[in-house]
């Protein structure tokens, strides 16, 4: 009888511990040859730890092991000889450079260790068409990535990927770890990407899926593994299991009711009216919101939800709309920064480092930026009176350390983030945009911005919040509007609103749920 084929990965004992706190604990996880196997869990389960622990990004703790199609892997890897363990990687940006061609991507690796010179392109040419069709893609090697459509880009990486699994030492073909591939891609595309990875795996080699997406999870993996909280939370038959079934092991409880609730009406008259939105990925978007109201905007990636309050601001351009604040009304269309501020509209960027701050200017300059126009003295700015008014914001905002002339490079992710919000909250504004605001920002710092969040709503500011952090949005929202699509097809309201019940939402993408637990159709 012969002996079973080894495993394609088997992971032990796997921990892993960032200043005391366990952001993997023991967790376990085997894939089988020839496997397409499942990753989930909510944000700050482990997943993309697990990953980068991997990759060769972050050493795991003493005690941890690994073998890769049967052999015995030393941990931790240095970084990139996950190669010399026949397993791959696709992130999530893919990795590719727009500038070079799908043939130089193709080839990157082997153009970091030689000379351009010394690869014969025309035979690689010709050996690249040979790979695509074999896997049914129809790329052509010699177009520039940038001119290729979001589909071709992840089916190139993929490709590439699953080239690289024939180097190195040991049996079987390789692992190909796909980390969510699918988040930018239409639905439509989504399927040909599945098709390739299916072409893939007949070849012998085996995959990691991993993915926020539960119907993606069970239409392309065979088995699943979920964690939660660093746990292994549940190992499933993706075949067998039901969409109920992974949602419960992912948030851990028995699920709310499924049926979603319609959206709430504002408690306040409608200050903010946003009607027929429509751009980037947002269609129809239509929202009517009263003074002090905190509403929430969350979904999965590629949802849509993260364009909306960039949109609102003119940093995106939207291709229809209009917004009504009080009796002012605006085409969106038309909109830009520069008239979204004279309008009252402020936008907390989530890219705090590029387009929130400039961190070689000092506190005092970056936190009067909206306010220059008054500082100014004949020929020159008043420097006194703006590290006066810094001082005085900073003292309010509690940024630390306490001193305005300091860089901003000097500060924390989380006082860099406090001078953001005193930069733009000193403006008074009857709308506030916030995408991700307590993104990299330690636990005190966090409820530093809430409480300033909640100050400038009780002022009569409306708030429109967009994040993936379910627990910030329970903790400081009237209101949570979930996406998918591009659209709003659920919404939680007042005592509704919880982690869970919006991990819940977004995960079924507010499809109900019959009593068998498979998802019913949606008109």
């Amino acid at each position: 009888m012969d002996a079973p084929a080894p495993l394609a990965l088997r992971l032990s004992n796997l921990s892993k511990t960032f200043g005391g706190q366990k952001a993997l604990d023991q967790v376990a996880l085997d894939v089988a040859q020839g496997e397409v196997h499942g990753l989930l869990g909510q944000n700050g389960s482990g997943k993309s730890t697990l990953i980068k622990v991997l990759a060769g990004f972050h050493p795991p703790d003493a005690g941890s092991l690994l073998q890769v199609c049967g052999v015995d892997v030393p941990l931790p890897l240095a970084a990139g000889a996950f190669r010399l363990h026949r397993m791959s990687f696709v992130h999530q940006h893919l990795g590719l450079i727009p500038g070079l061609t799908a043939l130089e991507n193709l080839l990157i690796n082997r153009l970091a260790r030689r000379h351009a010179w010394a690869i014969n392109w025309r035979a690689e040419h010709r050996k690249a068409i040979r790979q695509f069709e074999s896997y049914g893609v129809p790329i052509d090697p010699g177009a520039l990535v940038s001119d290729l459509p979001p589909v071709e880009r992840a089916l190139l990486a993929i490709v590439r990927a699953a080239g690289e699994l024939s180097a190195g030492d040991g049996a079987g073909n390789g692992l190909l770890i796909l980390d969510e591939p699918t988040p930018f891609l239409p639905k439509r595309d989504v399927e040909q990407l599945f098709r390739l990875v299916r072409s893939i795996v007949a070849t012998g080699a085996s995959a990691i899926f991993v993915s926020h997406d539960v119907d993606e999870v069970m239409e392309i993996t065979d088995r699943a593994t979920i964690l939660r909280d660093g746990r292994v939370a549940a190992k499933l038959d993706s075949k067998t299991a039901t969409k109920r079934d992974f949602v419960q092991a992912i948030v851990g409880r028995q699920l709310l009711a499924t049926t979603p609730p319609r959206l709430a009406e504002a408690q306040a008259p409608s200050h903010i009216v946003i009607q027929g939105l429509c751009g980037g990925s947002i269609v129809d978007l239509s929202l009517a919101a009263g003074r002090s109201e905190v509403i929430g905007l969350t979904g999965l990636i590629g949802s849509g939800y993260d364009e909306v309050c960039y949109l609102l601001y003119g940093a995106k351009r939207a291709t229809q709309g209009q917004l009504a604040i009080g009796k002012r009304h605006v085409a969106l269309p038309a909109i830009s920064p520069k008239l979204a501020i004279e309008q009252g509209i402020v936008l907390i960027p989530g890219d705090r480092a590029t387009a929130g701050v400039i961190d070689v200017l000092p506190v005092s300059d970056n936190v009067t930026m909206p306010v220059l126009g008054s500082r100014f003295r004949p020929w020159m700015l008043d420097r006194r009176a703006m590290v006066r008014r810094a001082g005085s914001l900073g003292e309010t905002f509690e940024v630390r350390p306490a001193n305005p002339t300091l860089p901003m490079s000097a500060l924390s992710g989380g006082n860099q983030q406090k001078v953001v919000l005193a930069k733009w909250f000193q403006q008074k504004p009857v709308m506030i945009l916030l995408d991700e605001p307590t993104q990299g920002v330690d636990i005190g710092a966090r409820q530093n911005v809430f409480s300033h969040i909640a100050k400038a709503a009780l002022e009569g500011a409306t708030v429109l919040c967009a994040s993936s952090d379910y627990e910030q949005l329970a903790a400081i929202c009237s209101r949570v509007l979930i996406f998918s699509g591009g659209r709003v097809v659920a919404s939680l309201a007042g005592a509704e609103i919880s982690k869970d019940a919006i991990a819940e939402r977004c995960l079924f993408s507010a499809a109900p749920v019959t009593a068998e637990g498979n998802m019913a159709d949606v008109a």
